[in-house]
């Protein structure tokens, strides 16, 4: 599993040539990593200092710890869903019967493996909307960390929406090509937008 196997382990299965972890692998990881820092930044805000905004900081805090657990299921169901993907894609099809359950078989993994990132889209979204409430009260030792916690969710959410487009291209169901495009049209462009408008008023704190 990627959330229990250390970074060089990781990285070396990346590196390597086999299939999985791939992007969508990488881009659930990315929002982890964005989550975590939206959490790091908060445990900094903490204190006399910053009593005021206990409440909302806690809050921040408490709610970036899940979404970091969130992102790294993502980041191991990618993987699954993949593998899945591949192993329908070897079945056989030696006669018209087995034939069309290999079909139904791969159409069934790639619904499957488009939900993951479509999720992630979502979580990259949670991160960012964090990272901007925080943006206001945090401590401004590590506000650097706020744009980089935006920056990694909106490679999360870009990343996961051509993990998406590969999917859905082999898809040949068009109801379920339009749940997905229900799930995901649009949000990805928000997700972008916020993050990069976050980065801009970070930046522009910093150097003021």
């Amino acid at each position: 599993m990627i959330s229990s196997e250390t970074i060089n382990s990781y990285l070396t299965r990346l590196a390597s040539r086999q299939p999985t972890p791939g992007g969508g692998a990488a881009a659930a990881l990315h929002a982890a990593q964005g989550a975590a820092l939206v959490a790091m930044v908060a445990r900094y805000t903490t204190g006399s200092k910053y009593e005021q905004h206990a409440a909302l900081v806690q809050r921040i805090t408490e709610a970036a710890d899940q979404l970091t657990t969130d992102a790294l299921r993502l980041a191991d169901a990618d993987e699954d869903a993949f593998q899945a993907v591949i192993d329908a894609y070897k079945l056989p099809s030696d006669s018209p019967e087995l034939k069309a359950a290999k079909t139904a078989a791969v159409q069934e993994a790639l619904i499957q493996a488009a939900q993951t990132p479509a999720r992630l889209i979502s979580v990259a979204g949670g991160v960012v909307d964090l990272a901007t409430e925080l943006f206001d009260v945090a401590n401004a030792n590590v506000i650097s960390d706020v744009a980089a916690a935006a920056d990694a969710a909106r490679a999360a959410a870009t990343t996961a929406r051509v993990n998406i487009d590969i999917n859905v291209v082999a898809i040949k169901d068009q109801a379920a090509r339009s749940s997905l495009a229900r799930q995901t049209d649009g949000l990805e462009d928000k997700v972008v937008l916020a993050a990069d408008n976050l980065v801009f008023r970070v930046r522009e704190r910093i150097l003021s």
